[in-house]
């Protein structure tokens, strides 16, 4: 383990996190080979325990089961979400954080997560990586009981900006996956979403405040769509998801939720429906 480690005594306050980032965004010009000096710091909440009234409302507005013994699969990005903004909000971080997009996630739970206890928390910034559009911050969340990683996942968040890199040359598309159901997604659902999960990000909420980011209506966070995908499909106990947001959701609005084996994606209804989320479920071998 390199870099600095800070322990903090409680999560830090979301809203006023991406206050300070949409303040400090105008400052911040992302451009090819930027660096951030923080690579490899990390933050550590060491007793961190479970709101179970959020996770109880989480869990209604994901579609998850309530008053499990253990974690949904996606809660542990919702803890640990808000360091993820310290770092990225600070006056060190070089991409902005407004327009920042998360692109993908990969989820690794090595073994059932207790909803209550106490859990070691740790963030940090993996690397900065060149992409075709822009830059990425690769954001990495650790889940720890008695010293041992039980859960773990990599983000992946892009800065768009003006850059010499070559296209990536495209893979083939496989094929539709069938269509198992259709879900009806009310227009408070970023709403009741940010309530419960902290990320009250005004894209999220309202059409007026979508629209004054380009967006025609509000959209769903692409943490919600994974999760209500997931809560869908199911998973393991010891199981890796990846997922990539590829089109966001407006609101309100209707999507097809379709799936096969371990693939799975969320759509537009309709022969050409859009892909908004696609991903795959694949269990740990031992």
């Amino acid at each position: 383990m390199t870099g600095v480690v800070t322990f903090l005594s409680g999560p830090p306050s979301l809203g006023p996190l991406l206050a300070l980032g949409a303040l400090r965004s105008p400052f911040k010009r992302p451009r090819p080979g930027v660096a951030f000096p923080g690579t490899g710091d990390r933050l550590v909440l060491p007793e961190l325990r479970v709101d179970l009234d959020r996770l109880a409302a989480y869990e209604r507005v994901c579609g998850f089961p309530t008053g499990e013994d253990s974690l949904p699969l996606t809660y542990p990005h919702v803890l640990g979400f808000p360091l993820a903004m310290r770092i990225m909000s600070g006056r060190g971080f070089p991409l902005p954080l407004l327009g920042l997009v998360h692109t993908s996630i990969e989820i690794t739970r090595h073994t059932a997560l207790a909803a209550t206890g106490s859990h070691e928390l740790t963030v940090h910034i993996e690397r900065l990586a060149a992409h075709r559009r822009g830059t990425e911050a690769v954001v990495v969340t650790e889940l720890r009981d008695g010293g041992a990683v039980v859960w773990e996942s990599t983000s992946t968040y892009l800065a768009r900006h003006a850059t010499e890199a070559a296209p990536a040359p495209r893979e083939p598309e496989p094929g539709p996956l069938p269509v198992l159901d259709e879900w009806r997604l009310a227009a408070d659902v970023g709403r009741r979403y940010g309530a419960a999960s902290g990320d009250r990000n005004p894209i999220h909420l309202h059409p007026i405040t979508a629209r004054l980011f380009g967006f025609p209506r509000a959209i769903a966070h692409g943490m919600w769509t994974v999760a209500r995908c997931l809560a869908a499909h199911g998973a393991p106990q010891s199981v890796r998801v990846r997922a990539e947001f590829r089109a966001p959701v407006l609101l309100p609005g209707t999507v097809a939720f379709a799936a096969d084996g371990e693939r799975f994606e969320l759509r537009g209804t309709g022969e050409a429906g859009r892909v908004h989320v696609s991903g795959r479920v694949d269990p740990l071998t031992p």
